[in-house]
C-alpha cells in the first residue's frame, strides 16, 4: 500500500511553485486555483518574500494548490495511491485526491479557512513551538502549569504545542527533562481553544461546500480513523481548527494498513522526515519539484505491482 500525505503550513518557502509553472498547463491551472481562493496564486508562489508568504490567508492557499499541481502531474503519469492523508491543511489536499472535493471547491474552502484562522489569530498575540523528545505525561502536567494547550502529536518523540506568547517563552527556559524547545514561524495558536472564533465562520462555509464520498481511503486527523462520507469529512475539517492534529494516529494507521511506501506531495519534508522516525524502514519520497516526480512514480508502481 503506498499512501500519499499532504504538509500544512511552515512548509512554504518563497518562490517554491516556480519550478511548476514550467509544466503544461500548470500556470492555467494555478490561475484558476487562485481565483477560487480569493487570492494571486502565481505572484505568491513565485516572487512573495518568505514574510509575505507566512501569513496565514497566503500560506494555506499556496500549500494545498500546490499540493494539487503535484497530484495533476502525478496522475498524468500513474495510478494515484491507495490511501491518503493530510496534515492540517493538508487534509483539504488530501480530500482532492480521495475525491471529496473538486479542486476549485477546496481553494475556495481553504481561502475562507485562513482568513478565519487569521482573523481568530489576531485577537490575542500567541504561537506555536515544537517539543522534542519529552515524556508526554510530564509535557501535559507543564502545559497546564503554563496555559498552554498541545496542538499536534506528530509522532517521533515531537509534540507542538501552542499558546501565549510569554508562556512559549518559559516553557523554553524551562522545558521538560530532555526535552528541546523549538519556537515555529506561525502566527498563531492553531488547533487549540484560541481558534474557536473561527470554527462557526468556518462552519457556514464549509456547509456550502458539495462533497462525493472518498474513492480511496481518507484518514482524519482527529483520530487516525478512516472517513466514510463526504460531509463527515466536512464536520472533521471543521473540528480541526480548534482541535489538535494526531498525526502519531494517522501513521500508526498507515502500519496497521500495511504502508510500503510515503510520498509527500509539494511542498514536501516535514511529513517524510516524520515518517522516517515513525514508520522506520517504509520507503519515502519528496515531491517538492517536478524533478521528484520519476521517484513518486516508480514507487507508486511498485505499490501496483506487489
Amino acid at each position: 500500500m503506498i499512501v500519499i500525505v499532504a504538509p500544512g503550513q511552515g512548509s512554504q518557502k518563497p518562490g517554491f511553485l516556480s519550478p511548476w509553472l514550467e509544466l503544461p498547463g500548470a500556470r492555467a491551472r494555478l490561475a484558476a486555483l487562485g481565483e477560487a481562493a480569493g487570492i494571486d496564486l502565481i505572484e505568491h508562489g513565485t516572487v512573495s518574500d518568505a514574510d509575505t508568504i507566512r501569513d496565514t490567508r497566503v500560506a494555506q492557499p499556496l500549500i494545498v494548490a500546490a499540493g494539487i499541481l503535484a497530484l495533476d502531474a502525478l496522475g498524468e503519469r500513474a495510478s494515484l495511491a491507495s490511501g491518503v492523508a493530510g496534515h492540517s491543511v493538508g487534509e483539504i489536499t488530501a480530500a482532492v485526491a480521495a475525491g471529496v472535493l473538486e479542486a476549485e471547491d477546496a481553494m475556495a474552502l481553504v481561502g475562507e479557512r485562513s482568513r478565519a484562522m487569521a482573523d481568530a489569530a489576531a485577537q490575542t498575540p500567541t504561537g506555536m513551538a515544537a517539543v522534542i523528545g519529552a515524556d508526554e505525561t510530564e509535557l501535559e502536567t507543564r502545559l497546564a502549569e503554563l496555559g498552554l494547550q498541545p496542538a499536534n502529536y506528530n509522532g517521533g518523540g515531537q509534540v507542538v504545542v501552542a499558546g501565549p506568547l510569554d508562556a512559549l517563552g518559559a516553557l523554553g527556559e524551562a522545558p521538560p527533562a530532555r526535552a528541546r524547545v523549538i519556537p515555529l514561524q506561525t502566527a498563531g495558536a492553531f488547533h487549540t481553544s484560541f481558534m474557536e472564533p473561527a470554527v462557526e465562520r468556518f462552519r457556514a462555509k464549509a456547509a456550502s461546500t458539495p462533497t462525493a464520498d472518498p474513492t480511496t481511503t481518507l484518514w482524519t486527523n482527529r483520530d487516525g480513523s478512516a472517513v466514510e462520507r463526504g460531509a463527515e469529512f466536512l464536520e472533521l475539517i471543521v473540528g480541526q481548527l480548534s482541535s489538535p492534529v494526531r498525526w502519531d494516529l494517522c501513521m500508526a494507521a498507515f502500519q496497521e494498513a500495511g504502508v510500503t511506501g510515503i510520498i509527500e506531495l509539494a511542498p514536501a519534508g516535514a511529513l517524510v522526515g516524520l515518517a522516517k522516525r515513525g514508520l522506520r524502514g517504509v520507503p519515502a519520497v519528496g515531491v517538492s519539484s517536478p524533478d521528484d516526480l520519476e521517484a513518486a512514480v516508480r514507487l507508486l508502481e511498485s505499490g501496483a505491482a506487489a
